[in-house]
């Protein structure tokens, strides 16, 4: 991906198979738990995690009733919000391939246990000289088919542009 493809007005689909792209080949742990990069627009960034049995908080036996599936550990929830706010704010950046984000600051509020798919929507509040700040909300699938909010967060966020420090 060229720098004129990407950006604050640039192609959002190159952006997006770009960003799947390299969590396939370099982000083992993100290609490990299954993300994927579903949208990319101005200042925004949905990615999803699927539901899968190595994710979850399995409890003894007895505590757990045989016909409720568990709950998908809160770290991935979290992770969820670190990533999708992190690359979002790429979304506002001039050459966002360019630049390398890290995360001063991550604040998740959980609000029920996730029992499915998680699916994260990240919105940039804003991308300053040096950082970025944005808001995800994070939702899950029930086996019966309801989307419900799992977790809400807010992520700050360093922003090292080409030539900075």
């Amino acid at each position: 991906m060229t720098d004129d493809t990407a950006g604050a007005t640039g192609d959002y689909d190159a952006i997006a198979q770009f960003l799947q792209q390299y969590i396939d080949d370099h982000q083992d742990f993100l290609s490990w738990i299954g993300t994927t990069i579903n949208g990319v627009g101005p200042g925004s960034m949905t990615i999803s995690i699927p539901y899968d049995q190595k994710l979850t908080n399995v409890r003894p036996a007895p505590a757990t009733d045989s016909d409720q599936r568990p709950d998908i550990h809160g770290g991935i929830a979290a992770t969820l919000i670190d990533t999708a706010g992190g690359l979002a704010l790429r979304t506002e950046l001039e050459q966002p391939v360019d630049a390398s984000i890290a995360t001063i600051n991550l604040n998740v509020n959980y609000l029920r246990p996730a029992t499915g798919d998680l699916t994260a929507t990240a919105n940039v509040v804003r991308v300053g000289g040096t950082v970025g700040v944005s808001e995800v909300t994070v939702e899950s699938t029930t086996p019966d088919g309801e989307t419900r909010e799992v977790a809400t967060g807010q992520g700050s966020y360093r922003v090292f542009r080409q030539g900075s420090d």
